[in-house]
């Protein structure tokens, strides 16, 4: 069965307001294209078109525009299943709840997740990448980013073995944004990480990081550093910067 992969749908976007009232943010025009199209596309190209997308706000509109199966201009195909938090519990469900309430949709024990408002156009979801992952044990393997302006201080550091690694504050060792680009082991949402019940039936809420930071500390995620292009699209700004000609 093909890895599956979990594009993260399900924001607000209150800091993309008011362009966010009538469109999810996803949805918004990255250089003529919705901005979740440009990973879907990407994983597509991988070879990895079985996709499950949260919604939450304005989510209809995701599901119409891309619907069931949508085809790229390249001639790839996609198959697209939706987990609606926003119908089914009245609002988002976090980025761990939101995954842990995908799991039975994923069908996986390995599967990559990613956000929908981020821009990294230069990055290739590869079949070997997701066999280095499957065969090292791992729960978890992130790409982190140079830190941007908005987050100086980064989020987590990379050891020398690979490891990623949950530093202290004050440690004087560099860190890096986390990307939100990952593989993951389904076992990472079960205990002694996660207590949230399989497929999340009661729509808990709860945050990815710490669930990684635990891990982290057991030695159990690996991480390398992407160069490449990478914008968190997070305001007006940004986005009006990915729109400018060069």
């Amino acid at each position: 069965m093909t890895t599956p992969a979990m594009v993260l749908a399900a924001g607000r976007g209150e800091r993309m307001r008011p362009l966010t009232d009538q469109c999810p943010k996803p949805l918004l025009t990255v250089q003529g294209k919705p901005l979740m199209q440009w990973p879907m596309e990407a994983l597509a190209r991988g070879g990895f078109g079985r996709l499950v997308v949260n919604t939450d706000w304005l989510g209809e509109q995701i599901a119409g525009r891309f619907g069931l199966a949508p085809q790229w201009a390249d001639g790839l195909g996609s198959r697209i299943a939706y987990s609606h938090e926003g119908l089914d519990f009245g609002g988002a469900l976090e980025t761990a709840g939101g995954i842990a309430r995908a799991l039975p949709l994923l069908d996986a024990d390995v599967f990559w997740c990613l956000a929908g408002d981020v821009f990294a156009p230069d990055f290739r979801f590869t079949q070997p990448l997701v066999q280095a992952f499957a065969d090292s044990g791992r729960l978890a393997h992130l790409w982190l980013v140079p830190n941007p302006p908005h987050n100086p201080r980064g989020d987590f550091g990379i050891g020398p073995d690979g490891s990623a690694l949950n530093l202290p504050a004050g440690d004087p060792a560099p860190r890096f944004t986390f990307s939100t680009i990952g593989l993951y082991r389904r076992e990472l949402f079960a205990p002694p990480y996660c207590d949230i019940p399989f497929g999340n039936p009661a729509g808990v809420k709860a945050a990815l990081a710490p669930l990684l930071r635990r891990a982290m500390d057991n030695g159990r995620v690996s991480a390398q550093l992407h160069t490449g292009r990478w914008t968190d699209v997070g305001t007006p700004e940004r986005l009006a910067q990915l729109n400018t000609p060069p």
